[in-house]
């Protein structure tokens, strides 16, 4: 048997070392060019999370630890969760929250309500000048946000609503730009469901929540996490509107744990950290209803 089975191996090699080997297709990388991608998606890596890690090393850091030493480590040797008692014991940070919340839930509110409602009608409805009311939103893109700042809080004081949250909320409670993909979103809809749903008698509002609806919800989703976090975020506006501080967001009211004559850098790495965390929430609560939208397409079976 051993006689009989070397001819064969010896004839498989040779018939597997005459065969060329298999190219790559015409849009495979080489190893060159997929190491190269790996390595620059590293470096973007750390760019991003870089500072996240170090303002959470910070925060976690004992009074005893030096923050400017020369050789920076960024796993504590002493770790503690007292420099977040310090933050909320320095200034109200629980008020400075729920003012920030009121202020995302209006403007969120808003952009779902409002956006959506304007989003369908360029999309689906047909009037005169809806191709110049889609002209004024395109237009108001180009202006930067302070270009209208002062004419902003000139129409909020007028209003009655300066210092106060509402103030706050009202420039951000309706975005062009989430009408404008609003919709786009519609638009991908099939217009036939429409019609279909015209001609078993369905109104304008029985085809906007039953087929104008759950066909966009990824699109909300969207909106919902980036006004979220425009809303949260945002220190500027409030700056100027605001004059109490019992009324500040959290942005703005976190300055204060930069004092004058001293600053612990781990009380701000906890502020920031305490602010950071509600997008975190919002985001992994969305994120599901987002890609799950992506993945079911706008028509449904």
């Amino acid at each position: 048997m051993t006689t009989v089975r070397e001819p064969e191996t010896a004839v498989r090699a040779a018939r597997s070392a005459g065969r060329p080997k298999a190219a790559r297709g015409f849009n495979t990388p080489s190893p060159a060019r997929t190491a190269a991608r790996y390595l620059l998606l590293a470096l973007v890596l750390l760019l991003v999370i870089g500072p996240f890690l170090w303002q959470l090393s910070t925060s976690l850091k004992g009074p005893a630890e030096d923050v400017f030493t020369r050789t920076p480590s960024f796993v504590p040797d002493q770790p503690t969760l007292g420099n977040y008692g310090r933050v909320a014991d320095t200034v109200p940070v629980w008020t400075y929250a729920l003012n920030s919340l009121i202020v995302a839930a209006v403007c969120i509110t808003g952009n779902v309500v409002g956006c959506t409602l304007a989003g369908y009608a360029l999309a689906r409805l047909r009037f005169r000048g809806a191709k110049l009311v889609l002209g004024l939103f395109l237009a108001t893109l180009v202006l930067p946000g302070e270009v209208t700042i002062v004419s902003q809080y000139v129409l909020v004081r007028s209003l009655g609503l300066a210092d106060s949250l509402a103030g706050v909320a009202l420039p951000g409670a309706i975005a062009m730009l989430n009408v404008l993909l609003m919709r786009t979103a519609f638009a991908a809809v099939p217009a036939e469901l429409d019609q279909a749903a015209l001609v078993d008698g369905a109104n304008v509002w029985q085809r906007l929540w039953h087929i104008g609806l759950p066909s966009v919800r990824g699109m909300l989703s969207v909106i919902v996490i980036f006004t979220f976090i425009g809303a949260w975020d945002d220190f500027l506006w409030p700056l100027i509107v605001l004059n109490d501080p019992q009324k500040y967001t959290l942005t703005v009211g976190l300055q204060y744990l930069n004092g004058t004559f001293s600053a612990n850098p781990r009380l701000i790495a906890a502020g920031t950290m305490i602010a950071f965390l509600p997008i975190v929430v919002v985001f992994g609560v969305c994120q599901r209803f987002f890609f799950k939208g992506v993945e079911e397409g706008a028509v449904k079976g």
